[in-house]
């Protein structure tokens, strides 16, 4: 099936006032932007008006549009029979870092400067299903328990050393799932773990590797987190959605 075609019900729809420019001339506009890691202002001319691209993009952030779109493809298909977690850090441009209230747009201080993390849910064919922007500095289990409000119904739960606390545990039983998570080696009494079921966890690892082909994911330049989260959604939707 045509990609445009899965896409185009879900676009906004709204008759009033002078009609859009060609919603796929535009939106293949923006995916060239970030995945050249260009300015906007650099877009080939083939996509229109450099302005028109940027402005689409933004105010269809603001709406939450290209977070509307990531989640109703991730959900269409129904819960995955498991779930896996984890972060990846990605620095922040100059262009995106500075000002005041930078602490509020998801951009911290860690050992690698400025920077951004972002914290997911996927299924275990690397597939996204959740996305959380928080500061490089934030530890994942502090995360984790806001981005686990988005887990769907699931079997199982993978996760790193990183998550292993009593109450993301506690959150995951919860929800009806058994969480795979190692223990630390302070533990006093160890957790069940599977070492087996742990093996396919590299797909969230690999999930990351393709969504940082879109060289403005591997590097924040937008100064806003809903930005940056929209440009994220839109990477995951064509690598994986359509």
């Amino acid at each position: 099936m045509n990609q445009f075609a899965v896409l185009k019900p879900l676009l906004p729809n709204d008759p009033r006032g002078k009609p859009r420019v060609d919603d796929r001339r535009v939106i293949s506009g923006i995916i060239q932007v970030l995945k050249s890691g260009g300015r906007w202002i650099d877009a080939p001319e083939v996509y229109g008006p450099r302005k028109t691209l940027y402005n689409r993009f933004v105010r269809w952030a603001a709406k939450g549009v290209w977070v509307d779109i990531f989640h109703a493809l991730a959900t269409a298909g129904g819960p995955p029979a498991q779930v896996l977690i984890d972060s990846s850090a990605v620095k922040a441009h100059r262009c995106a870092s500075g000002g005041k209230g930078e602490h509020q747009q998801a951009i911290g201080r860690s050992r690698g400067g400025r920077t951004t993390k972002i914290h997911a849910l996927t299924d275990a064919e690397c597939r996204p299903v959740a996305f959380l922007l928080t500061g490089g500095q934030i530890a994942d289990c502090t995360a984790g328990a806001v981005l686990l409000e988005q887990m769907p119904r699931s079997a199982i739960l993978h996760g790193d050393k990183g998550y292993d606390s009593d109450a993301i545990r506690r959150q995951v039983e919860g929800k009806g799932a058994m969480p795979n998570i190692p223990p630390k080696a302070n533990r006093h009494w160890k957790n069940c773990f599977s070492p087996v079921l742990y093996r396919s966890r590299n797909a969230i690892e690999r999930m990351f590797c393709r969504l940082k082909d879109f060289r403005r994911i591997a590097t924040r330049y937008d100064r806003l987190a809903i930005n940056f989260l929209a440009a994220v959604c839109i990477a995951a939707v064509v690598s994986y959605w359509l």
